[in-house]
């Protein structure tokens, strides 16, 4: 039998990050996450109920989340559930938690400016990640916008069945 184990979580931090690194030189980190959902009750009134869930962050990942995160940003988390199984004075205990695998920064960076946000596009010249530089715009009218926009030529622009 198959079997399928994914998890996909958006919600907001409830602590700063602290990195820490594994013997073997592993960048780790432990993340709690708020996701908040809103329902009615049997009265008919707006609820707010806010689910906690604790995420291990690995790698690159962990180390993205540091620099860039703090309590109170919004993230999406992709990854799987795991059981975490130990004693405790003769007790046997264990916990849910998830291993994100996946991480996405959502919303904007506080006090910053520009387009020095973690993880979004930015405009105007510089590095595109590959090394090669971005041109910047041909007219100085057109700052700030893109410089690849639709032709128009094609019937397929002013179809009135496109939902966006």
């Amino acid at each position: 039998m198959a079997s399928f184990n994914r998890v996909v979580l958006l919600g907001n931090l409830t602590r700063d990050i602290e990195l820490r690194f594994t013997p073997g030189g592993t960048p780790v980190t432990e993340v709690g996450l708020a996701v908040n959902d809103r329902r009615k009750n049997q009265a008919g009134e707006w609820v707010d109920e806010a689910t906690f869930v604790d995420i291990t962050l690995w790698g690159r990942t962990a180390e993205v989340a540091s620099e860039y995160l703090g309590k109170g940003s919004q993230v999406l988390i992709e990854g799987r559930l795991k059981l975490d199984t130990w004693e405790t004075d003769g007790q046997k205990r264990s916990k849910l938690r998830v291993v994100g695998e996946r991480m996405q920064m959502l919303g904007s960076r506080s006090g910053s400016s520009g387009g020095s946000g973690g993880g979004g596009a930015s405009g105007g010249g510089g590095s595109n990640g590959s090394g090669e530089s971005q041109r910047s715009s041909a007219s100085p009218s057109a700052a700030g916008q893109r410089e690849a926009t639709p032709s128009g030529d094609s019937p397929a622009y002013n179809d009135s069945d496109i939902p966006f």
